[in-house]
């Protein structure tokens, strides 16, 4: 019954630069997304240039934009097709893909793509939801404090990137603990819309979905109750003790999820919640460093926009 579907049009939003980016995949992607499609294909060189694309392709009509790059350009993406009924498609072409690989796809584009394909043949299309901070959507975390400046960080060696993506990360999440953070003083306050406050975050994570990163092929594992049918969840260190961090870490790599301790608070299903201090603290945004601030806004958007989930099996 597939042959007798109307074709589709389809945006696929590409960033070349993104590390498993190559011209051959794209070939090889635009040429799946073809059968029984109609695929135009544009390329981003600048931030925010997807979410124009996205933006344009809504008012156009187009029924599926694809963000075909890293978890950077996915947001994009998302953000110029939220609220409208252009539906979002998701394709792995960075280093990481965290929100790809939480819907089951592998980091692999050309195995991804068949999956994706088969997703919008069968019409496998539904609305989930988003975060939202201080009026732009991510889809699956925003970093506040110390995660952010390791992001910010990691920026300032971007041309590196592509090539050594995770012993990056792991250099820059080093340098920073040792000279770039301020470990004896609370960075920020986190405030909950039923009167919960914690005072003396040092960093904290907002999820949307489960898990936080991949570290290879395992997952950090943050909090089961962050789903894309729920609300978001909030992790906040209250100290910037490596053996108390490291714990928590470890139990996360283990799976189940990050409990609550003495130095670890843990807010689950929220529809707001607001991080804030008379000095600018720093945040990270799907992995975009988006620089400092004194007040960061949440909340979910149930149904923010629709997504076509990919075949897996």
């Amino acid at each position: 019954m597939a042959g007798t579907l109307v074709a589709l049009r389809i945006l696929l939003v590409v960033n070349a630069f993104a590390s498993s980016v190559t011209a051959r995949n794209t070939v090889v992607v635009h040429q799946v997304l073809s059968r029984g499609n109609d695929v135009e294909i544009v390329e981003t060189n600048r931030r925010g240039h997807a979410t124009r694309f996205s933006q344009d392709a809504a008012r156009r009509g187009v029924d599926v934009v694809i963000g075909y790059g890293g978890d950077g350009t996915l947001n994009e993406v998302a953000t110029g097709v939220a609220g409208t009924q252009t539906a979002l498609g998701v394709l792995p072409g960075g280093s990481t893909n965290v929100f790809a690989r939480t819907l089951g796809m592998p980091n692999d584009p050309v195995v991804a793509v068949q999956q994706l394909a088969n997703g919008i043949n069968a019409r496998h299309i539904e609305p989930i939801g988003l975060g939202k901070v201080n009026g732009r959507y991510f889809c699956f975390h925003t970093g506040v404090g110390y995660d952010a400046a390791v992001v910010r960080e990691v920026e300032r060696h971007g041309s590196l990137k592509r090539w050594a993506g995770h012993p990056l990360f792991i250099y820059a999440a080093v340098l920073t603990w040792a000279s770039k953070y301020d470990r004896k003083d609370p960075h920020f306050e986190v405030t909950f819309a039923n009167g919960d406050r914690v005072p003396d975050g040092y960093f904290t994570v907002v999820l949307n979905t489960n898990p936080y990163t991949y570290l290879g092929n395992r997952p950090l594992d943050l909090s089961p109750a962050a789903t894309l049918e729920r609300g978001l969840v909030a992790i906040t260190f209250t100290t910037m003790n490596v053996g108390a961090i490291l714990k928590s870490l470890g139990g996360a790599l283990r799976g189940g999820g990050m409990q609550p301790t003495d130095d670890l608070d843990v807010h689950t299903d929220l529809s707001t919640l607001t991080i804030s201090h008379h000095r600018p603290f720093p945040y990270q945004l799907d992995g975009d460093y988006l620089g400092e601030t004194t007040t960061l806004e949440f909340e979910h958007v149930p149904n923010a926009v629709r997504l076509v989930r990919p075949n897996i099996g």
